[in-house]
C-alpha cells in the first residue's frame, strides 16, 4: 500500500495543475487560434518530467528541446525517404531516435514516441516547427518561469 504523505500530495497536486495549465496553453494556441499546432502527444508525458521531476537530467531544457526535434526529426526522413513496411519503419525509427539521443546526450523518455506520431500521421518537415520547435519552446518557457520564480526550485540544473 503507497502511504500518501503531505509532502507526496503536494507534489502531485503541483505536477498536475502545472501540467493541465501548460498543455491548456498548447491546447488554446492550437484550436482558438490560426497559428497552427502546438501540442504534441510526447509533450503529456515531457509534463511528468518538467513538473514531476524536474530536477532529471531528463528533464533539462537541452535534452526537452533537442531530444523531441532528433526523434520527430528521425520520424519525418523515415516517412519520406526510407520506404519500408510501417511496422518496420516505426521500429528502427524508434531505435534509431533512441540511438540519437543516447549519443548526443540528449535523452529525453517521452520524445521516444515522436517516430511512432510521426510515421503513423505521416508528418512532413512543417511538423517539426510547428508543433515540435515552438511547441518545445513553449513548454520550456513555462517550465522555466513556474519552476525557477513561482516554485523556487534549481530549474533549469546548471
Amino acid at each position: 500500500m503507497i502511504k500518501i504523505t503531505k509532502p507526496l500530495l503536494q507534489k502531485a497536486l503541483i505536477a498536475g495543475f502545472f501540467s493541465a495549465f501548460t498543455i491548456g496553453i498548447l491546447t488554446v494556441l492550437t484550436y482558438k487560434s490560426t497559428l497552427g499546432y502546438f501540442i504534441a502527444a510526447s509533450f503529456g508525458s515531457s509534463m511528468v518530467l518538467l513538473f514531476g521531476f524536474p530536477e532529471s537530467p531528463f528533464a533539462q531544457p537541452k535534452n526537452v528541446f533537442f531530444g523531441h526535434l532528433i526523434t520527430a526529426l528521425v520520424g519525418v526522413i523515415f516517412v519520406n525517404y526510407i520506404p519500408l513496411p510501417i511496422y518496420i519503419s516505426i521500429a528502427i525509427a524508434v531505435g534509431a531516435g533512441v540511438f540519437l539521443m543516447i549519443l548526443f546526450n540528449i535523452v529525453h523518455p517521452p520524445a521516444g514516441g515522436n517516430p511512432i506520431i510521426v510515421i503513423i500521421g505521416s508528418a512532413s518537415y512543417d511538423y517539426l516547427i510547428n508543433p515540435i520547435i515552438f511547441g518545445s519552446i513553449i513548454i520550456l518557457l513555462l517550465a522555466i518561469i513556474i519552476n525557477k520564480y513561482i516554485l523556487k526550485k534549481n530549474y533549469p540544473i546548471k
